[in-house]
């Protein structure tokens, strides 16, 4: 590979480029550069060559057009081995770029403000920018092209190591980015109008659309960011893939592995589950997972204490499962977390003392993970056969007071009702028909997945390791018939929480006041499937 001669630089993020410049300064490597590059280039000191010196044609109309020329497309294009490009390089005065570094204008971020307007948007859609990223990506063997600050440090390092000359290996990769950063460009800029734009009633102007459905078009573009040993079972393939759609960031697809076995994909789909769970506490919770289904939940200003309490739901259960706090992991909950044999844990932090008691459990997958920016981002999507999609918002239903309806003769206590909260968050997290006993911050039972509603009440009663006298039932949908009331009732449940709804309210309703029971409708359903 020969020697890198000349640079283009233009970038809208300009973190980290000073230090790069300055790196590829050193290698004597002409740096050309536009607008407020040049300038903060210059401004550090940098000697630097404007691309309208390069094409000798000024940049116009507010720098819409400034490297869409052919001296900067043809210095790029240009196959160097081929001497008919040589001959026409030669006569056109065409100079050869060898590196563009360039990343695109905010448009992502630009759109993402409530208050943007349509020539906001459209102003900040490079055109420059992404035609230069796919020209030099184009001739990987002879060019390179870098569009991540993160890639900086690493072809700095590869020019000082190898004299000023960057491998074919390395050119490849960053193609690859190259592509995959205009690919998810462009997805947004069509996303957005297709969803967002419409003209106005005369047809004569554009206006934002505040969509009210979900994405007339969705496009995903995902890397492979690890193999998995196997998928649910060891004949089927597995692997983790990333959208890269940093805007809600952390989640467990970013979460930073500490120690421990490699993750296998049961892991990670139990890992989310739990996390998901914990995420939804504001005080210091601890959630277990059992095939994505909880089998321990509790509440405590002591993360031993609400760790303490999880595990007492389903100490059966519990061996082998997954744990979740939604606060760094102190020494003390990291003693007490040993003593029972858990294929891994996550939260977002752990004290040193922590870290060095959970390290005797070597197998152990601890990971850290970052509370995400925007919980609320994203969508739900399920892969069904046919090459079809099935979309839907995530399930961030909330519960204020306001919709809350006592529709029993007795109103619940403080007590119970604060229990019959917690019970409603944790059913919103069990596989549906769900039943969840619980007091007031802690899980006591159960019934999971089952296909009769009645069924998940009794086998939640059956699995309750403690006490079910004095707890609280919460139904993830509305009881069809009295008698799952009844068998809560039976075994000593004081409240109910459920949706209502049913065409037999009214037969439910009775029971309830048969067994003196307080009951609360919430108006919402939380099915899982």
């Amino acid at each position: 590979m020969a020697k890198l001669r000349r640079a283009l630089l233009s970038v809208s993020n300009k973190a980290g480029l000073i230090e790069f410049a300055r790196r590829l300064s050193g290698h004597s490597i002409e740096l050309v550069s536009t607008g407020g590059t040049a300038q903060a280039l210059r401004e550090a000191g940098l000697a630097v060559r404007d691309v309208s010196d390069l094409t000798g044609f000024p940049e116009m109309l507010d720098g819409r057009v400034k490297t869409l020329h052919p001296k900067v497309h043809g210095g790029i294009l240009a196959i160097r081995s081929d001497p008919a490009h040589q001959r026409q390089v030669e006569e056109a005065g065409i100079e050869y770029i060898d590196m563009v570094v360039v990343n695109l204008y905010p448009f992502r971020e630009t759109v993402a403000r409530p208050d943007v307007r349509v020539e906001q948007a459209i102003e900040n859609i490079d055109i420059g920018g992404p035609s230069m990223i796919r020209s030099a990506a184009k001739n990987v063997a002879h060019v390179v092209v870098v569009v991540e600050a993160g890639d900086y440090q690493a072809v700095a390092d590869e020019l000082d190591a190898s004299a000023g000359v960057i491998s074919l290996p390395t050119r490849l990769r960053l193609a690859r980015a190259a592509f995959t950063a205009t690919a998810r460009y462009d997805a947004a800029i069509a996303g957005f109008l297709v969803d967002s734009v419409t003209s106005a009633p005369e047809g004569q102007t554009l206006r934002i659309r505040k969509p009210s459905e979900l994405p007339a078009r969705l496009t995903l573009l995902a890397d492979k960011t690890m193999d998995l040993r196997y998928g649910e079972n060891p004949h089927q393939r597995a692997a983790l893939y990333e959208t890269g759609d940093s805007a809600a960031g952390g989640g467990i697809a970013n979460a930073e592995k500490l120690q421990g076995k490699e993750l296998s994909f049961n892991n990670l789909i139990d890992l989310d589950a739990a996390w998901a769970l914990v995420a939804e506490f504001e005080g210091a919770a601890c959630a277990i997972i059992k095939h994505t289904n909880p089998c321990g939940a509790a509440i405590h200003s002591s993360l031993r204490e609400a760790f303490e309490k999880a595990r007492a739901t389903d100490p059966v259960s519990a061996y082998g499962g997954i744990l979740a706090f939604n606060r760094d992991v102190d020494e003390d909950a990291a003693q007490a977390i040993v003593a029972t044999f858990f294929e891994a844990i996550v939260a977002p932090g752990y004290a040193p003392g922590a870290l060095k008691t959970l390290a005797a459990k070597k197998n152990l997958r601890v990971m850290r993970i970052d509370r995400p920016d925007d919980v609320e981002a994203g969508y739900d999507l399920r892969i069904v056969s046919g090459g079809g999609l099935l979309v839907q918002d995530r399930d961030h239903g909330k519960l204020p007071d306001a919709t809350l309806k006592v529709v029993t003769h007795r109103q619940p206590t403080a007590a119970e009702l604060s229990a019959l909260r917690f019970a409603w968050t944790i059913a919103k997290h069990v596989k549906s028909n769900a039943i969840v006993y619980a007091r007031e911050g802690q899980l006591v039972g159960v019934g999971a997945g089952q296909m009769s509603r009645v069924d998940s009440v009794k086998i939640g009663a059956m699995k309750a390791q403690l006490p079910l006298a004095g707890s609280v039932v919460a139904s993830d949908a509305y009881f069809p018939f009295r008698d799952g009331v009844d068998e809560a009732a039976r075994v000593g449940v004081t409240a109910v929480i459920q949706p209502g709804g049913s065409v037999r309210d009214e037969e439910v309703i009775a029971a309830a006041n048969e067994h003196n029971l307080a009951m609360v409708l919430t108006g919402m359903r939380h099915f899982k499937h």
